[in-house]
């Protein structure tokens, strides 16, 4: 048995490695998925995993998130970011998806 993506083949038993970051990157789910977008619907997105492979500790994180942006907002209710968002950097190295800077003021 085999199937094809892409137009490589993919033969029963072979393995295939795939980068996390490329499912949240699927313009289906995400419009402008390679864009930075902090107010898009993230509800789909992978990066606590998916299924019978979900990270045990994602409730927490989330909580713990929640907690810490709104006591930051609320003991610096003037903080904001002091550049524009196309001029981010970031950094992909195919291991991690993240900003390298994020300036900010208050």
């Amino acid at each position: 048995m085999r199937t094809s993506i892409g137009g490589q083949v993919i033969r029963a038993g072979e393995g295939l490695i795939l980068p996390e970051e490329i499912g949240n990157r699927d313009e289906s789910v995400f419009p402008d998925a390679g864009e930075l977008d902090l107010r898009r619907d993230a509800s789909q997105q992978l990066a606590f995993g998916f299924g019978v492979h979900k990270c045990t500790g994602q409730p927490l994180a989330r909580l713990e998130l929640q907690v810490v942006f709104a006591a930051l907002f609320r003991r610096i209710p003037t903080l904001a970011l002091a550049a524009d968002l196309g001029d981010l950097p970031f950094m992909d190295d195919g291991l991690r998806y993240s900003v390298k800077k994020l300036p900010a003021s208050w």
